[in-house]
């Protein structure tokens, strides 16, 4: 006897309450295994895979692709434990996934399943008759019983078996996009013919019920006397205005702008700045990479040089490596230097975290935002790795600009910003050079520290990118 069990949208952790779908990975009639992923989403803080607990048939989905779900809403139900209807001469023989499930219900970013398992797995819909190059004789097929009282969402759309353009079978569509399209539209893609390869329904199949939709409405509500023209757009001087887009925040822009917008009502934050000489620390640099060789491992960058010289700092000035308690009236000083560094995705500003960078040399902090940078870009990084941060180095100048003035990455107390490292007039040794010049600037928590102790930090993080032997005391 198949048993449905119930499937909740899990605390992906660090305080999150909801997430985005951004795709899901299982239709329903699909088998999965337990622990295979089934739904792609998006948190404020990454995008991650969420595996599902139960083995069986999944007997039903909630929620769009597109759409925001609360932590401990239903994202699917499964119905395991199910038997071969169709077996004769004996019992039936049990599905093999247990119903308790795996208990590894979530970390947010997989529960380590073995590849063999977390394969996708096609069958036939419930309730059709299994194939048999599709499912061998001797494979149970799991009937699940009735879906629950909620209905999924969307399923009219592509989702489900039924009369297709006058024949039985799955609705062809491949794209989601397409799939997302139709329903924000409320257009039954059972009914449309689809002009791609094998009747295959494309964007412009559902663009063009779109229009047809809209031009059918507005035939039935004018007015008879009325003539047939198109709504004109907003008029300003004889030139046509077109409307404002509405773009919202959620996800991880909507996470930037409520943690900016925290951070600026509730730190007193001030800005510091000053223009260093790079000539030196991007010899130093040179002469590292070439001291390794063409194959002496990666090179050393010029990020991975102010990390170090930013844990060098704070380690002379500890007040920047802290936060503060509001409820407490307390500034807590943090023992260990946990890096972030902010990088640009397609996805947004996002922030990974060197852990434990107050241990790490130049190198291996280096090899350690190449591999965060990495997981950014590709979305892969998880919650983990973009929390716990106690100081922010912000490297502006990749975008061209020579200064900023940052805002602090609540609930840390400073952010250190670069701007771009470009030749300047200088005066050095007492004579006017083109030396490589580069601008720093320091925000800080007025709270955590006064002027004194915020310009001494800037100016020794200077006096190492001008000679950078200075950093030869404290290695």
């Amino acid at each position: 006897m198949a048993q449905v069990l119930e499937f909740k949208l899990p605390d992906l952790g660090e305080g999150l309450t909801e997430a985005e779908i951004v795709r899901w990975l299982v239709e329903v009639g699909d088998v999965v295994a337990i622990d295979q992923p089934v739904v792609e989403v998006e948190t404020a803080k990454a995008m991650v895979e969420v595996p599902c607990p139960y083995g069986g048939v999944v007997t039903a989905r909630f929620g769009e692709e597109g759409s925001e779900l609360p932590v401990g809403a239903p994202l699917l139900t499964v119905a395991v434990g199910a038997t071969d209807a169709s077996s004769s001469g004996s019992e039936g023989a049990a599905a093999e996934e247990p119903s308790g499930g795996s208990g590894n219900v979530l970390v947010g970013y997989g529960t380590g399943a073995p590849a063999a398992r977390r394969r996708r797995i096609r069958p036939e819909r419930v309730g059709a008759t299994a194939a048999p190059a599709t499912v061998p004789a001797s494979a149970p097929v799991p009937v699940p019983a009735a879906a629950p009282a909620p209905v999924p969402v969307g399923d009219v759309n592509g989702r489900a078996n039924g009369q297709v353009n006058g024949r039985q079978g799955p609705v062809a569509v491949v794209s989601p996009l397409v799939r997302r399209l139709a329903r924000q539209h409320d257009i039954d893609l059972r009914r449309l013919t689809g002009s791609g390869p094998d009747g295959l329904i494309l964007r412009a199949d559902v663009d063009s019920a779109i229009r047809h939709v809209g031009e059918a409405t507005e035939a039935e509500t004018r007015p008879a006397a009325e003539p047939v023209a198109a709504e004109a757009p907003t008029v300003h001087g004889g030139a046509a205005v077109p409307a404002a887009e509405r773009i919202p925040l959620r996800g991880v822009r909507g996470a930037v702008a409520d943690k900016l917008s925290r951070s600026r009502s509730e730190i007193p934050d001030a800005t510091c700045w000053v223009d260093a000489d790079a000539t030196e620390l991007m010899a130093a640099r040179a002469s590292m990479n070439a001291a390794s060789g063409p194959s002496g491992g990666p090179k050393v960058s010029v990020l991975a040089l102010l990390a170090r010289i930013c844990t060098a700092a704070l380690a002379r000035y500890p007040e920047l490596n802290s936060t503060v308690d509001t409820a407490a009236r307390e500034i807590v000083r943090l023992p260990g230097v946990h890096l972030g560094f902010a990088a640009q995705t397609e996805r947004g500003l996002v922030v990974p975290v060197v852990r434990d960078a107050h241990t790490r040399n130049a190198e291996s902090i280096g090899a350690e935002i190449a591999r965060l940078t990495e997981l950014a870009r590709t979305g892969k990084l998880s919650p983990a790795q973009l929390t716990g941060g106690t100081f922010t180095l912000n490297n502006y100048g990749v975008f061209g600009v020579d200064g900023s003035t940052p805002i602090i990455n609540h609930p840390e107390a400073a952010m250190l910003g670069v701007g771009r490292i470009m030749p300047k007039p200088w005066v050095h040794n007492g004579e006017l050079a083109v030396r490589q010049v580069v601008q720093l600037s320091l925000t800080f928590d007025h709270r955590v520290c006064d002027g004194g102790t915020a310009g001494g930090f800037l100016r020794y993080v200077a006096d190492c990118v001008e000679q950078p032997a200075v950093l030869l005391r404290t290695l």
